[in-house]
């Protein structure tokens, strides 16, 4: 059955979902998932993401993130591709 949702363990460790934008998904998958396989990636629409979308300093790479605080709700996601 499907949750209508989607949420990963850092949202109840960390208190969101890690998100990057596209120019950033270069850098996160070195520095993060190298090595990884059977990644995917959600192509969100922010505007319909009912618990919003934060930009947050990483000051590890002084980048803002945008971070989910909620899980995402599916009909926000426009497509997922596996990386």
């Amino acid at each position: 059955m499907q949750k209508g949702y989607y949420t990963v363990p850092t949202l109840e460790s960390e208190g969101f979902i890690h998100c990057c934008e596209d120019k950033q998904l270069n850098g996160v998958l070195e520095r993060y998932y190298a090595g990884k396989k059977s990644l995917i990636k959600l192509v969100i629409d922010s505007k319909k993401l009912i618990p919003g979308l934060k930009f947050e300093l990483a000051p590890s790479v002084n980048e803002h993130f945008p971070h989910v605080y909620g899980p995402i709700n599916l009909d926000a996601v426009l497509h997922v591709e596996m990386i």
